[in-house]
């Protein structure tokens, strides 16, 4: 994920869920109550913290981008 905001600087969540899963395995990500792909909270907490100062959550476009 943080490569790919790094590179792109922007991650869209539903790319960073697709990658995770195809990566990972469904162990990381699960079906919201919209039925989205999303990512868990343990691969988000972890995320927030390398990119904390650096990095910042759109909520309305669910989107992270670079400051």
């Amino acid at each position: 994920m943080l490569n790919r905001l790094t590179e792109d600087e922007t991650l869209y969540q539903n790319d960073a869920a697709v990658a995770i899963r195809e990566i990972f395995g469904d162990e990381f990500v699960y079906n919201n109550q919209n039925g989205n792909l999303a990512i868990r909270q343990i691969v988000l907490g972890k995320f927030r913290k390398l990119t904390k100062g650096k990095a910042v959550w759109s909520r309305s476009g669910h989107y992270w981008c670079l400051k």
